[in-house]
Order: C-alpha cells, then structure tokens, then sequence
C-alpha cells in the first residue's frame, strides 16, 4: 500500500518502463556479486576471506530486498501470467519467479480505527505465516505475536503514531506459528481525516530477517579479522623483541681473542625480509672460548614469529653453551639435532658452526643443511666442501661430520642463510652464492671485517627478499 498522510490523496503509480529497467538492473548486478561470492575461497584459518564473504552475502540480501521493493512498485500494472500459463520455453523465467514468490519480504497492513476494519495485503500473511482463513491480525493483537521484550516499542509507536501524529519506523521480532522467528521492520503513518483526526494507520512490514542476519555475520567477521591483526601485531612486536634481546647488538666489528697472532676480525648483521611481518628464526653468533679459541655460526630454524624466535633463542642458547663446554662442532649438531627432536614443538633447522683456533690458524666446522662457509683469498672466492650433516630435527640419531681448513692472514669468511636473496624459478640468473662470490675482488682488497659487511649489504640489503636472512664476515687478523 503506498504512503499517504490524507484518505483523499490517490496514489501515483510510477512509469512501467523506468521500474522494469531498474529490476533488470538490479537482476543484472545480483548476479554479478553472486559470481564473485563463489569465486571467493574460505577456510577455517581465513579470517579476511570469511569477512569478504559475509560482505557478499550482505550485498547479496540488499540487492534481493530492493528488487522486491521494486517488484511492489508494479503494483499497478497489469498482472503477469500466472506460472501455470507460462510457455515450455521459459522454465528459468518460471523458476525464478517461484523462487522471487518463496521469498516475500515485504507486506502492507491498514487499520481503520472508525470501523475496526482491518485489511493486511496477501504478502503479510507470508511473512507472518498466518493462514489468510484465520484473518489478518488487529492492532491491539498485533503485539501477542512479538518478543516480550519488544512489545513495550511496538507499544510507544503505535500511541505515537495514533496520538501524537509521528511516523512509525522501528523494527521487532515475531515468533511465527510455526515457530520461527522473523525480524520485521515497520513503517507506518497515520491517515488523516478532513477534520485532522486519525483515522486509520498503515505501515508496511519489511522481513529483515535475512539482512541482519547477514549484517551481523559482517560485524562478527570483522571484529574477529581485527583480532587476528591485533595478534598478529602483538606477536610481531613480541618476536623482533625477542630477536633483538637474543642477538649480539654490534655496532661495528670485534676483533678476539685480543692481541693475538691471527685473531678474528667479525662483523654481523641481520636482514629483514621484504615484509616485516616475516620475523623469522635467523641467528647469527661469535663468541669467544675459555681456550682461547673462537666460535662462529649462522643459522635458521623453520617458522616465522615468535613460535620461531623463541625456537631460535633456545637453540643459541644450547649451543652457547656446549661451544663453552668445549664440545667440538661435529658432535654438537648431533645434540643440537636431539634437543629439536625432544622440543615440545617439532620444528627444523639449518646451521654452521665453526670452531677457530688462532695460533694454528685452523678452521673446524660443520653444518646441518645449511649452504657452506664462504672463503676468499687472493681475490677470488669458493665454498668450502662441506661435510656430512642433515637438517636439525629431520631425523633421529643423525650423525654429522666435520671438516678442517687451513687459513691465512688476510682470508674473509663469510656465513649466510639462505633468504639472503630472493629464490628465483629463472635458472639463467646468479643464486646468492653465486652474487657472493662475484665480490671476491672487493671482499679481500677491504681492511676490515665491517667493510666487507657494508659492501655484502649494500649488494643484498636492498633487494625484495622473502624470507629474513642472517650475514656474519670474518677476516683473519695478521
């Protein structure tokens, strides 16, 4: 029924060609949310894709709704054929019409208050689910269909409306006879007559069931995409936290052991990843021995996050230790190996660990999976030849061998993690090993182990790494 304010007042249908134009509009745009809802892939872990999903369902009930606002506009032209008339050729046009019939989601209602006539349109005894037979409801029954604690707002609009002249807009829940409960929004005016008395009410009844249902799928999506980020923020700020308390905090290079005949001359730095949010496991370490000798390592253990810098602060920490204890680089990845098997989460690792004596000039290492030391001399460059040694954690009771290299005065060593630079699927183009190398000229011509460093950065820093990565330099003292 539309609006009116005064009982002489005709109603003014709208041009049969613009309202069909807007509903094949509307049709039209349906359909092609609706495609991107299927396209849009969801699971459990995907709090962004279950929030653009609900966004779709949203636009999808909107879109429903004001197609059947649209439909109620053509009231006034003639009827179309009834399904039974329609031509075999058309069964989607037959289809679509059933489905737009299964879902009314607006009715009218007018209550004369002179004659107590009540008069409720055919969609209304849909969304009410009340049997046309039983007759439409009056307006002092009206609220025995409501939530107890929505008739008190019924109530006050009504009298508003009745007494004081104002418009009805509000919404309430009805339990159906059938027992579902349906969420209607109401709309109502009261009809005025030539004296200015009330005269009778009407409103019309929208089932806004499905939109707020929809509505609040989007708020709850939301929110909890919000905590997500939230956490995710608290963990990033929490790893590099923690990355930066386990790390050495060097600010230039560290000559040790002091004053002797081929000490060490190292310097260290960590790269972030592309995307900051990849805190990942990387260490780097030197530390110098009771004995004299020095200790070296690179490594990365698997994961991002503070899953896997708190992983990364217990395996320094171990390894810390047994170097301390003197245990001698083979032997201690085989307990680094045991104590990832024996963690309470199960996780792998990469490493380097190098044992330096400097009166000998001797290099002793191993490693577990983990791309080899570096050694530069005499302007150019190669890998050492690793020795035997999986990944930490791959396997149980894994033995790992070790190696010797005889230095010089004057040899840079440089350790690596493998995100040092961007995997890359094109073969024909350098890996970073290979980058590497190709600055033996610059690395062994540098005087000091932090300049080597700023020219390894200065290559590798600014690229679109995807992963974090770890470099430490050493230079063997004369």
């Amino acid at each position: 029924m539309p609006p009116h304010l005064f009982a002489d007042r005709p109603a003014q249908p709208p041009e049969p060609g613009s309202v069909d134009a807007l509903i094949s509009q509307t049709r039209r745009l349906r359909g092609g949310v609706d495609a991107v809802r299927r396209d849009t892939v969801v699971d459990d872990d995907d709090a962004q894709g279950r929030w653009q999903r609900a966004l779709c369902d949203l636009a999808v009930h909107h879109l429903d709704d004001l197609r059947e606002h649209l439909g109620q506009l053509k009231e006034g032209l003639p009827p179309a054929p009834v399904l039974d008339e329609l031509p075999e050729a058309e069964p989607q046009a037959a289809a679509e019409a059933e489905a737009e019939a299964q879902q009314t989601r607006v009715g009218s209602a007018e209550w004369n208050l002179l004659t107590d006539e009540v008069s409720w349109s055919e969609e209304l005894y849909q969304i009410f689910g009340r049997s046309p037979e039983a007759g439409p409801l009056p307006l002092d029954e009206l609220g025995s269909t409501l939530f107890s604690e929505d008739q008190p707002l019924l109530t006050a609009m009504v009298t508003a409306c009745l007494v004081d002249g104002k418009p009805i807009d509000g919404e309430f829940r009805i339990v159906r006879a059938d027992g579902r409960v349906r969420t209607l929004h109401m709309r109502g005016e009261p009809v005025l007559d030539p004296d200015g008395c009330t005269a009778s009410m009407w409103a019309v009844l929208r089932d806004v069931s499905e939109l707020r249902r929809s509505q609040r799928a989007v708020r709850e999506s939301r929110d909890s995409l919000q905590r997500r980020r939230e956490i995710a923020q608290t963990e990033h700020r929490l790893a590099v936290e923690l990355q930066e308390a386990v790390l050495p905090p060097w600010r230039g290079s560290l000559r040790f052991p002091h004053d002797t005949t081929g000490a060490l001359d190292v310097a260290a730095h960590y790269l972030p990843s592309a995307t900051s949010a990849l805190i990942g496991g990387d260490w780097y370490d030197a530390l110098e021995l009771s004995d004299g000798r020095s200790m070296l390592t690179v490594g990365d253990l698997t994961g991002h996050g503070v899953t896997a810098t708190s992983g990364m602060a217990m395996i320094l920490g171990a390894l810390r230790g047994m170097a301390m204890a003197g245990i001698e680089p083979g032997p201690l990845m085989g307990w680094l190996n045991q104590l990832l098997e024996a963690s309470v989460q199960p996780a792998l690792g990469s490493a380097v660990c190098c044992r330096y004596d400097p009166e000998r000039r001797l290099l002793s290492w191993a490693q577990a999976g983990h791309p080899a030391p570096l050694l530069f001399r005499g302007g150019s460059g190669r890998a050492l030849v690793p020795p035997e040694g999986v990944l930490l954690g791959a396997t149980s009771g894994a033995a790992y061998g070790q190696a010797e290299e005889r230095l010089e005065a004057g040899d840079v060593l440089v350790l690596h993690t493998d995100g040092l630079s961007p995997r890359r699927a094109d073969f024909s183009r350098p890996d970073g090993t290979e980058r590497l190398l190709a600055l033996a000229p610059q690395l062994t011509a540098a005087r000091s182990a932090q300049e080597c460093l700023r020219r390894v950065v200065e290559e590798f820093g600014e690229g679109r790494r995807e992963d974090d990565a770890c470099v430490l330099v050493a230079r063997i003292g004369g």
